[in-house]
């Protein structure tokens, strides 16, 4: 069996609209995808971050530095 020119090319010619539109719908859905899988990394790495602040103890509060007088600046 031997290729045609016709089972590789499309002699149906597209309008401009129709390029567009599906251009348009192939980018709309590539971003899409990219936002779901943005959307279950970032919950998944928040569900991480919970267990480990859970698992860790609490830090200790800082001690309060002793509040003193600035020097006075020399004009």
């Amino acid at each position: 069996m031997a290729a045609t020119k016709d089972e590789f090319f499309n002699p149906i010619k597209l309008s401009a609209r129709d390029k567009a539109a599906a251009t348009d719908h192939t980018a709309r859905s590539i971003i899409s995808a990219e936002a779901t899988q943005r959307e279950k990394k970032t919950e998944k790495l928040r569900q991480l971050r919970l267990e480990r602040e859970a698992a860790e103890p609490a830090p200790a509060p800082a001690p309060a530095r002793a509040k003193g007088r600035k020097a006075p600046a020399d004009h």
